[in-house]
């Protein structure tokens, strides 16, 4: 699926009991290691899938003109998306699979548009246009299996005038590909096309805003529900099975990894067997996904009472959250934010610099799970080592502390910059023993 995080197996069995908790109701298990029927606050979910709003062929026709716009001003004459790319997605409305044989989407600036696939996929090449922008107005060039793609995509370019000059290729295209089409077309600048395909894709328009606010509320009332239909025992393979009804009920395809005790204190958790203990702070990362468009939000919390050591790092990390959504501005680098999170924790006695925060407090949102920027120093060295904050960007903003070996506190919501500052789409998490008191 789209998460960076797959969900920890586990073939551990407990037996599930019962444990007493204001926030969450009461189930007995009928056997070990199994959920029984569905849980009262799962099965109380509603349906959201009605309120998800497709994209237009129209919204797609005005990311095209735009991308031209950008392939211009960067001097391109072309870009070049292959085979699983997100932005032949974002673009029109076609994913062509991964692949050892070349598909690829050629946009040029200011010609044709055209496909290259292998010959007996012609059919569905077809198919995969019909219903996107490009359905009258792109060209399909097949090969067969004994010749070269890599030339007629250098062949296609030529036909439109491009026989020379900078084309981008995807961020994310195979390196044999990349390194075909240079061998074919040695008159070619081949470029990165990040300056058009993020330069598109890093500013969300409202519709795109929408969908990624719904995922988020989505992805908070499965993680309240499935915490409310937690018990002492559970493991984390009944837990997955808790999530994956959750995410039927709401309607949208989606997951979460939980890790449990010592586990948190790594950000992204740990594959080893785990099982659920009173009073063991307990970790729910990723979110679901809405029209193509993602949630990423994490919560930790308590079953049971917390220790005073656990509230005071959770507060810690509440206010860097907090700080950084206060830092985020437009026209503020975007290291900037990381800083004033970053300031907090280790003010509070967690550092220095990354001994505690281990990561970068952010991440770009939108068709991927991560995208660009990045809310850290030098952006993860992309294209744009500097870059500042713009209205209608999205990153998550997820501050942390991990103790080794102890416990782990990371909150994470998505966050919206706005015109004059920024907003969270996702209400903060209040405490840990009452982590979805706000949902309403």
């Amino acid at each position: 699926m789209f998460s960076r995080r797959n969900f920890i197996k586990t073939s551990s069995a407990a037996a599930i009991l019962a444990l007493p908790s204001s926030g969450r109701t009461q189930q007995t298990s009928e056997s070990a290691c199994a959920i029984g029927p569905t849980p009262s606050p799962i099965a109380a979910l509603p349906d959201l899938s009605a309120q998800a709003k497709p994209f237009s062929n129209d919204e797609r026709l005005a990311r095209i003109e735009r991308a031209r716009q950008l392939m211009s001003a960067n001097k391109m004459g072309a870009i070049i998306l292959a085979n699983n790319a997100t932005s032949s997605v974002y673009f029109a409305n076609i994913r062509f699979g991964s692949s050892e044989r070349l598909w690829a989407l050629v946009i040029p600036a200011k010609a044709k548009p055209f496909v290259v696939c292998p010959a007996f996929e012609e059919d569905r090449a077809r198919e995969l246009l019909s219903t996107g922008p490009f359905a009258k107005d792109a060209d399909i060039l097949t090969w067969q299996e004994d010749e070269s793609p890599f030339e007629l995509v250098v062949n296609g370019l030529k036909d439109r005038g491009l026989a020379g000059g900078t084309v981008g290729l995807d961020e994310n295209m195979k390196f044999i590909f990349a390194d075909s089409i240079a061998k074919a077309g040695p008159h070619l600048r081949l470029v990165s096309a990040l300056p058009v395909t993020a330069g598109c894709r890093t500013i969300k328009d409202p519709h795109e805003v929408d969908c990624i606010r719904l995922a988020g509320r989505a992805t908070l009332l499965v993680y309240r529900a499935v915490y409310q239909s937690l018990r002492e025992g559970m493991t984390t393979k009944d837990v997955r099975k808790l999530i994956q009804s959750a995410y039927e009920k709401v309607g949208f395809e989606g997951e979460a990894s939980l890790n449990i005790g010592e586990f948190t204190a790594s950000p992204h958790g740990s594959t080893q067997p785990q099982t659920i203990r009173e009073g063991t702070i307990l970790m729910l990362d990723d979110g679901c996904s809405v029209e193509g468009y993602t949630s990423d939000i994490t919560r930790t919390f308590v079953l049971g009472k917390a220790t005073d050591k656990m509230k005071a790092v959770f507060d810690i990390v509440h206010k860097a959250q907090s700080a950084a959504v206060s830092a985020a501005k437009p026209g503020v680098p975007l290291a900037d934010v990381d800083a004033a999170a970053r300031k907090v924790i280790v003010d509070a006695g967690y550092g220095p610099g990354f001994k505690y925060f281990t990561h970068r407090v952010g991440h770009g949102m939108g068709m991927d799970m991560h995208e660009w920027p990045y809310f850290v120093k030098n952006n993860m060295f992309g294209w744009d080592l500097h870059p500042v904050l713009q209205p209608k960007m999205i990153l998550s903003d997820e501050p942390g502390i991990y103790i080794r070996d102890e416990f782990g506190v990371r909150l994470e919501d998505d966050l919206h910059t706005t015109e004059d500052g920024a907003e969270l789409l996702t209400p903060q998490s209040p405490s840990l023993e009452e982590p979805f008191a706000n949902i309403a």
